[in-house]
């Protein structure tokens, strides 16, 4: 026996010289829990002539032989020194060697390592034999019968608490319209609720199915011959949320400086808000600076200040520091890259034109050869009207590139000239026709009188000469009606007085010249010579 003792404090204590690494190295060396009834009572060390693993084997088949048997009495495991050991023994039951290696593991002597070791298996004794008496086993029985009869209640009610508010939403759910904006309907009822009863059922499911695992967790853990599994199915479940408990824990210093923070940007945010709707009200007025850029310029100052807040959350965040955060980061950052090149370019072209005040909502503008009425301007995309009422949709970004006509930035105060031409022969005295152009825009409706209509003979051309009827009007909002009015009456002056608006073409020149005598020269409606009555 002592020849055998020596021989295995000699192979520990060599494996224990042989295993020394430095710090950090400690997972090399070999350890196995010693377990009865599932509970782990310590660990032990392992050599290569007897690994860790057979060792705690021995040491567990020890002690509950030692339950086992009635006439042991656990008050006489006491500890003994032996050479370079320390026995836990009662009579001529050897239930450990305690070695200095074992005792280097825990960072204590190994006096007192052994003294820890002989309590823990004296109260495993006690609570081996408290489970296998017959009223421990009865009670263990209630129980678990409690237990099943629980979760039935449990399940029954659930069930039946379940299928109620099922009936009820379905009731409520499908008879609305769904999800909708305005009056664009995004999901349909019908939809809604299919979606929803779907992700009712998998809850439901879910529920019933940890009841269940609680429940055999439960009915296991009372049996000393099942308890093994039972406490490590609970292990299973309890050990997550362990997990999260103490993170949370660790990380709740952190938690509070986001909060704190998160209430700071909320409250300097909520401050610019005001500042700046009563700049944009007139309530607060700026030098240069203009009423309509309050909301854009705070649109700006409010990323800017989220984009700081980020900033300094950023290592307080649970997990940022982890290469799984950093890789999910940079992923994220090549996405927003290669996907935002033209949300970017949008979102820039649309403060450029705000602040370039290039036009205004309700203006008349021409953008390329769309013609129409702003009927609303984004950071993304301008929205149009056109004569047609049609909208249409120019991305910022176009515009910016675009040549840009605003018809109704100098309107009101300089007027907008409508123009259009006409081709007359020159057997026509322009005095004539100028005289019928300003009448005609005479009688438009609209047509400022000061200042007058002008005419402008813009060509001399082969066959005709064009003249060019120019008035003024106060606003651009009935540009195509006021167009069509001045045609209207243009024609009809033209046919009081007999005159062809068609432009002549022929193969020979005609046998008279195109000319105009003198007595011609102020026709009816032109103005008569100065002097003249």
């Amino acid at each position: 026996m002592k020849s055998s003792i020596v021989l295995l404090c000699c192979l520990l204590f060599s494996s224990a010289g042989f295993t020394q690494t430095p710090t950090g190295a400690e997972d090399t060396i070999d350890l196995a829990p010693v377990r009865v009834d599932g509970r782990v009572l310590f660990h032990v060390r392992g050599a290569s002539s007897l690994p860790a693993a057979e060792r705690a084997a021995g040491v567990r088949t020890r002690i509950v032989e030692a339950a086992a048997d009635e006439k042991f009495d656990p008050a006489a495991i006491h500890v003994v020194e032996v050479a370079e050991m320390t026995q836990i023994l009662a009579g001529q039951r050897v239930f450990l060697h305690v070695l200095d290696a074992d005792a280097e593991l825990e960072g204590v002597n190994r006096q007192a390592l052994a003294a820890v070791h002989a309590e823990r298996i004296r109260q495993t004794i006690v609570a081996y034999r408290e489970y296998r008496r017959p009223e421990r086993v009865r009670a263990g029985i209630k129980a678990a019968a409690i237990a099943i009869g629980a979760l039935a209640v449990f399940l029954f009610v659930f069930l039946w608490v379940t299928k109620k508010l099922v009936t009820y939403l379905e009731a409520r759910l499908k008879a609305r319209d769904g999800i909708k904006v305005q009056s664009l309907q995004l999901i349909p009822g019908v939809q809604l609720w299919n979606a929803l009863a779907g992700l009712l059922n998998a809850l439901r499911i879910i529920v019933v199915l940890i009841a269940i695992y609680v429940c055999v967790q439960t009915v296991m853990s009372e049996f000393p011959q099942t308890r093994a599994v039972g406490l490590q199915l609970g292990s299973y479940l309890m050990e997550p949320l362990r997990t999260m408990g103490r993170g949370f824990i660790a990380e709740l210093p952190s938690l509070i400086f986001l909060l704190v923070l998160f209430f700071v940007v909320r409250f300097i945010l909520k401050l610019l808000a005001m500042y700046f709707t009563a700049v944009g009200n007139g309530t607060i007025t700026l030098r240069n600076f203009e009423a309509a850029w309050a909301i854009p310029t705070y649109r700006l100052v409010r990323f800017g200040v989220i984009a700081f807040g980020l900033v300094v959350a950023y290592p307080y965040i649970p997990g940022s520091g982890s290469e799984a955060f950093k890789g999910l980061s940079i992923f994220a950052g090549v996405l927003f890259s290669i996907g935002s090149s033209s949300f970017i370019a949008n979102n820039v072209a649309g403060y450029a034109l705000i602040y370039r005040r290039v036009f205004a909502v309700g203006d008349r503008v021409r953008i390329g050869d769309t013609i129409g009425e702003v009927l609303e301007m984004r950071l993304q995309v301008t929205r149009l009207r056109t004569f047609k009422n049609e909208e249409v949709i120019v991305p910022n970004s176009a515009i910016l590139n675009s040549e840009v006509i605003n018809y109704s930035s100098l309107a009101k105060t300089r007027g907008l000239i409508l123009h259009t031409t006409v081709g007359i022969g020159y057997e026509t005295p322009w005095r004539q026709v100028e005289g019928m152009l300003v009448m005609a825009a005479g009688r438009t409706a609209g047509m400022l009188k000061d200042p007058p209509p002008f005419v402008l003979q813009k060509a001399l051309g082969d066959f005709c000469v064009t003249y060019e009827i120019n008035a003024f009007v106060g606003d651009a909002n009935d540009m195509a009606g006021r167009y069509d009015a001045l045609h209207q009456n243009i024609l009809d002056v033209f046919n009081e007085y007999r005159v062809q608006i068609m432009t002549p073409a022929y193969e020979g020149d005609p046998p008279e010249p195109k000319i105009v005598p003198r007595e011609r020269w102020h026709a009816e409606p032109a103005r008569p010579p100065s002097g003249s009555t």
